[in-house]
């Protein structure tokens, strides 16, 4: 069971340095770095002179309590970082969206008297946005980053918002480190780059020096973050929030998106590749298939789970660092998502949308998540900054699709026309004017919380080891060495040793064989480094299947996209079984010929190409097949741009299939054979390759010539 003891500010005789005298590096009960002034060192005052004590933390009312509005500290940070830029978003800034509807699924009055939540089959209108975080908005689509996945349901009781990620836990626990932590990982303000990458000195020192960053890291480091399309992510509330019923009885709740064709990545060198060859790929990615009809859905799941049980878990619920695993507290799915038409214009739209986490309807509240507490205020301070005005929710996008009156009046771009003397209330002289609702109107759980007033971090947030080791230890053999693979990559373009150094040791806690690995890729003979000192030690917790998308792939070629790499020539009656075959299993097919006008078949007939080989490289696909003929072939034998179209599915762990020429083609490239290397030779061998393809990668060949 989880401590449920405080720990209160750190003083300076707690803060014990860590890196020896003058360094000014100290470490908090929670593990948190405190960097105390020495001798005759720059004090840290807020923007009128006033030194700060702690620079760590929010200040609370009470054990666990609510963050205090009269924090002026937090909000003087809160609000200078997010005013940093306009008119983009600081974070979140490159952005893809869709207009859809929210299907209930199941009758959830007995959690939650959310309209939208009580009757089977019941539709919501949504708009849902997803988003890279580091990067601005003339950046890539591909880089290793978290995806934003926010929702504004249009609900008949008022606009709702789910602002979360496809990544279940954050890197901080309080919202007093978020200005630090975008700091960190935007670019380096010196120099301004890189941008839209973590892989650079500021950002690892600052996760060198907050462990509670690690098991977001570990998350950030895996395959979750360079997805293969933004319909094939899964996305998470993150925090805890409540569930309330009519009875006013409530329930703790987290919530998951999982999506219908199940979570893809790419390999790293795939998602380099394709910023290159097309930087809006997960952009068009979108658009495209809901253009053609072919819709992405999500489920949405709840984890509900009373207070007694919070209080079994080996972890606190309030901790936005921790996943609950499913094992423990099943996912209950109580709608689902579809995602049917694209925006009409995409700043009106996409970009002029705004989303609060502080946005609820009667059924919900707030938990008392230290980082969800400063994104209640954060949000809302960054929209009116953002998009100028209090009047926002006019604009069209964010404006409720049910009936909405109030007092408010004027403002900068006031787009209605109030009418009527009477603006304030109580009021006599209109009796048309709107009034308040005890009975339908929000009313916020009657908790009692008392404490005393203090900055602190809970003692039970203090382990922040084993959970990055339970995801680990949660993935298959191929996910780890991948984020081996990344942590490798990404510390080695760090240049100051110190840096990796205090990484590895964290990493050090986290597993031995993931230690070691990175050492290796580093250069760090074993047994250089020492561990780090944790502030609670890591425990050992049960492995949980469902957090690898590896084991939970779907094997379908639904909503795949495939190339169809067709030389002049090749077998009319081969193209069409196999281009058949593929759209009856629901992928999506791509014609790829030597030039754009197409390639003349050995009837006679003219295939249409959707793209010429010089500007589609297979990055660009989920898999591919290769077709022709031996006149036709014989060109690309020699032709770069086809030689690299195999190696690179080959690299990238690609199903391929291959007709005789298409043999040709691959001893050519060089490329070696296994069993997702398919020869097609009939009907028989067709259905092979589909099966292969719907795997998605291949990772048993990994380690292969050729490949990472």
């Amino acid at each position: 069971m989880a401590s449920r003891k405080s720990v209160p500010p750190a003083t300076n005789r707690q803060r014990k340095l860590a890196a020896g005298p003058g360094s000014g590096l100290g470490t908090g009960q929670g593990g948190e770095t405190h960097q105390v002034a020495g001798p005759g060192q720059a004090l840290l005052t807020s923007n009128q002179g006033v030194v700060l004590a702690d620079n760590q933390n929010s200040l609370h009312g009470g054990d666990r309590g609510p963050t205090l509005l009269e924090d002026f500290l937090l909000r003087e940070k809160i609000t200078h970082f997010d005013h940093e830029r306009i008119p983009e978003r600081i974070v979140h800034a490159r952005g893809s969206a869709a207009h859809g509807y929210f299907e209930c699924l199941r009758d959830c009055s007995d959690w939650t008297k959310a309209s939208f939540l009580s009757k089977p089959r019941k539709r919501t209108p949504v708009f849902t946005r997803f988003s890279t975080v580091a990067g601005g908005a003339g950046s890539v689509d591909t880089p290793r980053d978290v995806r934003g996945f926010a929702v504004k349901f249009y609900t008949d009781e008022g606009n709702f918002d789910l602002v979360g990620n496809n990544i279940p836990v954050f890197f901080i626990q309080d919202a007093m480190k978020f200005p630090d932590l975008v700091h960190s990982v935007k670019m380096e303000p010196d120099r301004a780059f890189p941008q839209a990458a973590s892989a650079h000195d500021t950002f690892w020192d600052f996760i060198s020096l907050m462990p509670e960053s690690l098991h977001m890291i570990m998350w950030a480091m895996s395959d979750r973050a360079i997805p293969r399309s933004l319909r094939m992510i899964d996305g998470f509330g993150v925090h805890t929030f409540r569930l309330v019923n009519a009875a006013g009885q409530w329930r703790f709740v987290k919530f998951h998106w999982r999506a219908a064709l199940g979570v893809e990545s790419t390999t790293w060198d795939e998602a380099v590749k394709i910023a290159g060859a097309d930087p809006d790929y997960h952009r068009r990615d979108l658009w495209e298939s809901i253009e053609r009809g072919d819709f992405p859905v999500w489920e949405l799941g709840f984890q509900v789970f009373d207070q007694a049980t919070a209080d079994r878990l080996p972890f606190d619920v309030l901790d936005p660092t921790k996943v609950i695993p499913e094992e423990l507290v099943p996912i209950e799915i109580v709608g689902r998502m579809v995602l049917d038409r694209n925006p009409d214009n995409f700043f009106a739209e996409t970009e002029q949308v705004a989303f609060c986490p502080s946005h609820l309807v009667p059924g919900f509240d707030f938990s008392n998540d230290p980082l969800l507490q400063g994104r209640l205020f954060s949000y809302l301070d960054t929209q009116l900054k953002r998009l100028g005005t209090p009047n926002f929710h006019q604009l069209p996008i964010n404006a409720p699709k049910c009936p909405f009156h109030n007092l408010q009046r004027d403002a900068q771009m006031q787009m209605m026309v109030p009418k009527g003397r009477v603006n304030y209330e109580p009021s006599s002289l209109d009796p048309s004017s709107p009034r308040e609702s005890p009975q339908r109107g929000f009313n916020s759980l009657a908790l009692s919380e008392t404490g005393p007033k203090a900055r602190l971090r809970p003692e039970s947030f203090a382990d922040h080891y084993s959970q990055a080791r339970l995801f680990f230890r949660s993935m298959t053999p191929p996910e780890q060495y991948h984020m081996i693979s990344a942590l490798g990559f990404e510390l080695g373009k760090v240049e100051t040793p110190a840096v990796r150094e205090r990484v590895v040791a964290h990493l050090l806690l986290i597993d031995d064989a993931l230690a070691r690995g990175v050492m290796d890729k580093l250069g760090l003979p074993p047994g250089s480094i020492t561990p780090a000192t944790p502030a609670r030690p890591p425990q050992n917790l049960p492995p949980s299947p469902a957090l690898s998308q590896v084991a939970s792939r779907s094997g379908s070629l639904k909503g795949r996209h495939l190339a169809l790499l067709v030389a002049e020539g090749a077998d009319a009656q081969t193209v069409e079984t196999v281009k058949t075959a593929l759209e009856k299993a629901r992928a999506r097919v791509s014609v790829i010929a030597d030039k754009i006008s197409g390639v003349t078949l050995s009837d006679g007939t003219l295939l249409p190409a959707d793209g010429a080989l010089a500007g589609s490289p297979s990055c660009l696909f989920g898999a591919v097949v290769v077709l022709g003929s031996e006149d036709g072939i014989a060109p690309w034998l020699t032709h770069p741009a086809a030689l690299d179209f195999l190696r690179d599915a080959w690299r990238h762990l690609k199903a391929i299939g291959l007709d005789d020429a298409g043999q040709q083609l691959a001893q050519a490239a060089g490329i070696g054979s296994d069993d997702a290397v398919v020869a097609l030779a009939d009907r028989r061998s067709v259905a092979r390759y589909l099966k292969a393809a719907g795997q998605g990668k291949f990772f048993a060949r990994e380690g292969q010539p050729g490949t990472d």
